[in-house]
């Protein structure tokens, strides 16, 4: 008999969006919120799921937090929950909207890298060695990136 198995990582977007003032820019923006997993996979079709952790992203900033594990699985079950900031544990500072949790180190200034190796060495400051990033957020649809676009790649709108 001949089986496929595997197991993986996934990460699913909860399609949930609260309106908030960031507490991490000052900027206002929506908290975000997915769940990590790892899953066993038997012919390729997920089986199982165990791991469970929710996290919520800021939308203005990219600043990363940790969920409450019975509110991250209330949202996940659709009910109508209101995120308050003692459900939340910072994990990632602020960054560019849109940036995934890596789970990098993240030095003593906020700044992510892979590892302890990838960070700078005999630096403070950090952003003064980036190169300068592009951001363009839609008007008409709201889609976010930092490629060099010209024109929206979701809905077809030119960047501003």
């Amino acid at each position: 008999m001949f089986f496929m198995i595997g197991i993986t990582d996934g990460q699913k977007d909860l399609n949930y969006r609260q309106p908030v003032t960031c507490g991490a820019c000052g900027k206002y923006g929506a908290y975000e919120v997915f769940m990590t997993y790892t899953q066993l996979l038997l012919f390729f079709i997920p089986v199982f799921k165990w791991n469970r952790q929710y996290y919520v992203r800021m939308s203005c900033c990219g600043t990363v937090y940790t969920l409450d594990p019975q509110v991250g699985a209330a949202i996940a079950r659709g009910e109508n929950v209101e995120i308050r900031p003692e459900d939340l544990v910072r994990v990632q500072g602020t960054g560019n909207a849109g940036t995934s949790y890596r789970g990098g180190y993240q030095s003593g200034n906020g700044s992510d890298y892979g590892s302890a190796a990838d960070a700078p060495q005999g630096s403070s400051d950090v952003s003064a060695m980036q190169p300068e990033r592009i951001h363009h957020r839609c008007v008409i649809c709201g889609y976010e990136t930092d490629e060099d676009f010209a024109y929206c790649p979701k809905c077809g709108q030119r960047f501003r």
